[in-house]
């Protein structure tokens, strides 16, 4: 197969609830990866945080309420740190997976910002889950508690809530393309990137997160990338999930995969983002493809076909919006 310029996006539930479980996990998850980077291809890797960033904004903020010497810690710091927490443990997994099959390349994980509008009506609302599951009486209780807003996820429990606004430009953006060129395998918006506004001193954090396959198919847009994969946990999309007509997905054009948005086909907050990731990404580049799979197939999603398949070929023909600039000047005082 010709070498493809990948952006592979990884489930933040994928990676455990615990340093230990998330060590395992990434294991696991450098194999996949390693499979794709030993057949030749460029890789750039996303990742989830809902999970983690969810545990680490409670940690400190249990920490803030029991002494006046410990800070309150803005979610947008959180975000950051979990960027960090996540990409270290995959950098260390991927070098000795690399190093263990003989490939040579290197690992770099990017602190990456992502701009977002303000004015932004995911702001008016809580959609994006975060933290761990509870009960429906946990969450009624820690409701009534803290103010935190609470949803179902997929009928596996009770998870917070947060605003989730649209990813509008990725800010190291010229930097990422510049260590994609050269070689380097780079993981990049972790968590959908830590999400910025414009403000009169420069870029200022807000409290949200970013979904990570909608940034991920923003970053595989403008690296012009061949292929969005979006590994999570099923090894196909399936209409009726759940239900005993359950139907797999092998291939889906824009057409179909809209008329099964439109029909609730994919649950919020689970599938459906991922479809419209994909959709947002191979509908401003005909041509592309995007595929969504089970971690475990990644590697044969390719080789092998397996995986559901969005916007092969001829599929989409949609008109493509103008892509930015090749790259951005960053300015102390501003935000592009």
């Amino acid at each position: 197969m010709k070498k493809k310029r990948i952006v592979v996006a990884l489930g933040g539930n994928a990676l455990g609830n615990t340093p230990a479980q998330q060590i395992q996990a990434v294991r696991k998850a450098s194999e996949a990866i390693a499979d794709l980077a030993k057949q030749g291809h460029e890789i750039i890797i996303g990742h989830g945080n809902g999970p983690q960033v969810g545990i680490i904004n409670s940690a400190m903020s249990y920490a803030a309420e029991s002494g006046p010497k410990i800070p309150t810690m803005p979610f947008a710091e959180c975000g950051a740190m979990s960027q960090g927490f996540i990409g270290y443990h995959l950098q260390q997994a991927l070098n000795q997976e690399l190093l263990r099959r003989r490939i040579s390349r290197t690992v770099v994980s990017v602190v990456t910002q992502v701009l977002v509008d303000p004015e932004d009506p995911a702001f008016r609302e809580y959609t994006k889950p975060i933290g761990q599951f509870y009960t429906r009486e946990q969450a009624r209780r820690m409701e009534q508690e803290s103010g935190y807003r609470f949803m179902e996820d997929a009928g596996r429990g009770w998870r917070r809530v947060v605003p989730s606004p649209q990813p509008q430009r990725i800010v190291e953006l010229p930097a990422i393309r510049r260590m994609v060129q050269s070689g380097l395998l780079v993981i990049a918006v972790g968590g959908g990137g830590i999400p910025v506004v414009e403000g009169a001193d420069g870029l200022q954090g807000i409290d949200a997160v970013i979904d990570k396959d909608r940034s991920c198919a923003r970053l595989a847009l403008e690296l012009k990338a061949d292929i969005l994969m979006i590994l999570t946990a099923v090894d196909y999309v399936c209409i009726h999930f759940g239900k005993p007509d359950q139907k797999s997905l092998t291939s889906l054009s824009c057409q179909e995969a809209r008329a099964y948005l439109d029909q609730g086909e994919f649950a919020k907050g689970s599938m459906a983002p991922k479809v419209e990731a994909c959709l947002d990404f191979v509908e401003h580049l005909p041509g592309r493809m995007a595929v969504i799979t089970s971690l475990e197939k990644a590697g044969a999603a390719l080789q092998e076909g397996t995986g559901t398949r969005i916007g092969s070929g001829s599929f989409c023909q949609a008109e493509p919006e103008p892509l930015y600039p090749q790259d951005y000047v960053i300015r102390l005082d501003r935000a592009y």
